[in-house]
């Protein structure tokens, strides 16, 4: 599966940061693609590429705030959490993402 999202917390700051390491390492270990934006204090990380986004299978928002950039993902499976669940539950989070695709 091809994973592509965003990851943003209030304060911009650990959350964020916290919840792409979580997810990346979650995705990676279930033999999945994935690759996450960051947003926050400093502006948007690791930008999303428009080939990743059209690729992508489904989006992941894992965020506790507005994100900019939202309508690149218009016609897309999205997904959308909290930041404290992809920092909690990543592996869940994917597998659930697993049977959303396989449906």
């Amino acid at each position: 599966m091809k994973i592509v999202g965003v990851a943003a917390c209030t304060a911009g700051i650990a959350h964020t940061y916290i919840a792409k390491e979580k997810l990346v390492k979650a995705a990676e270990a279930l033999g999945h693609y994935i690759s996450i934006e960051t947003q926050g204090l400093s502006g948007s990380q690791d930008k999303l590429s428009e080939d990743a986004i059209k690729n992508a299978d489904v989006v992941l928002i894992a965020a506790d705030i507005k994100i900019n950039g939202k309508e690149r993902f218009k016609g897309k499976k999205i997904i959308e959490v909290p930041t404290s669940l992809a920092v909690k539950s990543p592996k869940n989070l994917i597998e659930k993402m697993e049977n959303l695709i396989n449906k």
